[in-house]
């Protein structure tokens, strides 16, 4: 059985996919990015997909909350210009482009730097991770993703465009909170995925054992633990973000953090009794291995036993008796059925009936 599940860092690290366990990779820094902004406040919404950067920042309207999502990372001068108007911080820029940060968070003046992975399952069921970067200040949120074609961010943009929830009444604040909670709410369904294979694998180690169900369960100790890597810090960021004393997260939105921060509880929760189970589940194929083996050796240990003393009998009766005594003498011969006409069936008779009494034995002793 290979493994459904696989954790795949796109970009900077070769990943596995599940049928062909080749490395699947999107060069996203390369790529031309997509930036879409939307504008909202309690009456107003509108989204619109950016291809002149200068045009953007020129419409921006510091009254309603402004939202601009970068999916790649390949036009660095667009960056450049969105860090220049928002006075982002050079090196907090650095850190979203470079991707396989730690998750953190970092104070500068007038906005958070938040960094967070986003895990999710492509269309192919493999489990892929990106890094997410937010400058959260007062009145707009810049998120920077490393590619366009996946995010976990949808349910936020339909909650906005139907303005259900207090989101459309919030400030930017809350709008990254609901993005934390997107991004900490999609780690169950891939957790869910790694439980099922699991599951799979527990059904058929004691039937069937193999190779290829160690290599899977190895596949899955191994993303249990990068998602370990990926969830603690990610606690620690939104546990900084409940004790924010710049001003930036208001009191009302620390409330729905703390759940947040009770999600990134039980997903570490999740994580570690997955691996206990992963090494349950490798002890029990050493045990099912070790047992399949005794049962062997006891088998080839019975068929032994019952050859010794037919390997005896036929031993004494392959030795060089002369069949005829020489001329003129008379040799003393101790076995005299060597000379009976049903000596051979007699002998064959014999070594039947011991493995007969053996083979009953052992069954009665339970040794079968």
């Amino acid at each position: 059985m290979k493994p459904r599940s696989m954790f795949e860092k796109r970009y900077s690290a070769p990943g596995s996919s599940p049928a062909t366990l080749l490395p699947h990779l999107v060069d996203g820094k390369t790529r031309k990015p997509r930036i879409q902004c939307i504008e909202y406040d309690a009456g107003h919404f509108e989204e619109r997909e950016i291809t002149d950067i200068q045009g953007l920042i020129s419409h921006i309207d510091n009254h309603k909350i402004t939202w601009i999502n970068v999916d790649g990372l390949g036009d660095v001068e667009a960056l450049q210009t969105l860090a220049a108007h928002f006075d982002l911080h050079p090196l907090a820029l650095e850190d979203a482009l470079n991707t396989g940060q730690r998750p953190k968070t970092e104070q500068f003046p007038g906005y958070l730097f938040i960094v967070a992975q986003m895990v999710y399952q492509d269309k192919k069921r493999n489990i892929c991770g990106e890094q997410v970067s937010f400058f959260l200040g007062d009145h707009f949120l810049i998120t920077v993703q490393e590619e366009a074609d996946y995010d976990v961010f949808n349910p936020v943009r339909d909650r906005l465009r139907a303005g259900m929830g207090p989101i459309r009444k919030s400030k930017a604040d809350y709008l990254a909170y609901a993005l934390l909670d997107s991004i900490i709410d999609h780690y169950y369904p891939v957790l869910e995925c790694i439980s099922e294979s699991i599951e799979e694998l527990e059904d058929d180690l004691l039937e069937k054992p193999s190779r290829q169900m160690v290599l899977a369960l190895h596949e899955h100790k191994r993303s249990l633990t990068q998602l370990r890597r990926l969830i603690w810090p990610l606690r620690d960021v939104v546990n900084g973000l409940l004790h924010d004393a710049s001003g930036q997260i208001a009191e009302p939105t620390k409330v729905f953090l703390r759940d947040c921060y009770d999600h990134t509880v039980q997903l570490m929760d999740l994580v570690e009794s997955y691996k206990d189970i992963t090494s349950g589940l490798m002890d029990l194929y050493h045990s099912s291995v070790g047992l399949r083996t005794n049962e062997i050796m006891r088998v080839l240990t019975v068929i032994t036993s019952i050859f010794i003393p037919l390997t005896f009998i036929v031993g004494v009766y392959g030795m060089n008796f002369a069949p005829d005594p020489p001329a003129g003498r008379t040799l003393p011969l101790n076995m005299p059925e060597l000379y009976h006409p049903y000596g051979y069936i007699g002998v064959m008779t014999v070594m039947a009936v011991i493995a007969a009494i053996q083979l009953w034995l052992f069954k009665w002793k339970k040794w079968l």
